[in-house]
């Protein structure tokens, strides 16, 4: 995978602000920074915000030429026109909420940023269908959901994550999001390493190095 900064001595970052406010987000840096994405006022729809953005495209590096990527909770798609504007060649936008779809394609239509499409359907569906397809990026921020459930316990973590892993290429990197911090062992079992880590408010970020899975 290119453009990956290699990790400083410190490894973890911690945010206040963990999400924009539902109604508007901007594009933070490449060629369409400053852009307007229009968010629908939905239950459970969370913006990644702009600090939580900046810090993991830092680590991810400014320019993302070439890569390929897949937004598999998409939500606002604020991740995945991020990685659009920097250069990103392929990024799929995957939502199945109605309403956020159509925000979606009316963001797209406007912003008309080539290499975007957007995808109707299961996150965890369309990543298995992916199977040994060498995604570089693939960001997953599924909706919380119930928090009394452990983020490490919950099926639809570990279905996507599983799924992914088996979707990526043997460099690539998956962004996690999540409402319980994640405990190495829990990682490992489903082939992946922290390769950075942050902390926003009650959530937390991780950008996970693919590895391979112990049987």
């Amino acid at each position: 995978m290119k453009h990956i900064h290699t990790p400083s001595a410190s490894s973890t970052a911690s945010i206040k602000k963990p999400h924009s406010r539902a109604g508007e987000v901007r594009i933070i840096g490449g060629r369409y920074k400053r852009s307007k994405l229009t968010v629908p006022v939905a239950a459970g729809l969370r913006p990644t915000g702009d600090r939580v953005r900046e810090t993991v495209f830092n680590w991810l590096g400014q320019d993302l030429t070439g890569l390929r990527c897949i937004d598999a909770f998409a939500g606002s798609g604020a991740l995945g026109f991020e990685a659009a504007s920097r250069g990103a060649s392929t990024v799929w936008l995957v939502e199945r909420d109605r309403v956020a779809l159509r925000a979606l394609e009316v963001n797209q239509e406007r912003l008309q940023i080539p290499g975007v499409r957007i995808a109707n359907g299961d996150a965890i569906a369309l990543l298995a269908a992916q199977r040994a397809a060498n995604w570089d990026l693939i960001f997953l921020d599924p909706p919380f959901g119930d928090k009394t459930l452990e983020s490490s316990q919950n099926p639809v973590y570990l279905q996507a994550l599983k799924a992914a892993h088996d979707a990526l290429a043997a460099d690539g990197f998956v962004y996690l999001e999540a409402a319980q911090a994640w405990p190495d062992d829990a990682l490992d079992a489903v082939g992946f390493a922290v390769y950075r880590a942050g902390k926003a408010g009650s959530v937390h970020f991780y950008l996970l190095a693919k590895q391979a899975i112990a049987v």
